[in-house]
């Protein structure tokens, strides 16, 4: 069976995601479009795309570990997409062990870190809310050893 394509990951993505909004109340898929084109502009391959499109998936429910272990993809798109996948009450060192460990992870994370602090995303969300997303991004992109960087996705 030949793996799907990336125009098939985007529609698998959006139509599982279909339902869900953001912390402000768009559209999620709208930030999966984001990561997977982050991942693009910083040179990432048909995998790390895919996986973009992918990202969130599992962590979300809105497909099973089940369906990515049988879906049509490359291991190295599925062993991102888990890397990705932040356990409930997972420690943030392990959660960036663990990416840093999988070859591809890192750039993907970047992306979503870069949409997910974007200002004008971030503006849409109360002060709390804010400090405490920034705080936790910036945390983050310590962890992965990633540059602190002025958002533009």
């Amino acid at each position: 069976m030949p793996n799907l394509t990336l125009t098939e990951v985007e529609a698998i993505a959006r139509e599982a995601h279909a339902a869900q909004k953001d912390k402000s109340g768009r559209p999620y898929t709208e930030h999966l479009a984001a990561v997977a084109e982050g991942v693009r502009a910083r040179g990432g391959s048909e995998e790390q795309i895919a996986a973009g499109w992918l990202h969130d998936a599992v962590e979300d429910d809105v497909l099973s570990r089940e369906w990515l272990d049988a879906a049509a993809l490359p291991q190295s798109v599925k062993d991102m997409v888990l890397a990705l996948t932040k356990g409930e009450d997972e420690d943030p060192e392990d959660y960036a062990r663990r990416i840093l460990a999988t070859p591809g992870a890192r750039l993907v994370k970047e992306a979503d870190l870069a949409h997910n602090a974007n200002p004008a995303r971030l503006a849409a969300l109360d002060e709390a809310t804010r400090t405490r997303l920034t705080a936790k991004y910036a945390k983050m992109r310590g962890l992965l050893g990633l540059p602190d960087e002025q958002p533009t996705d």
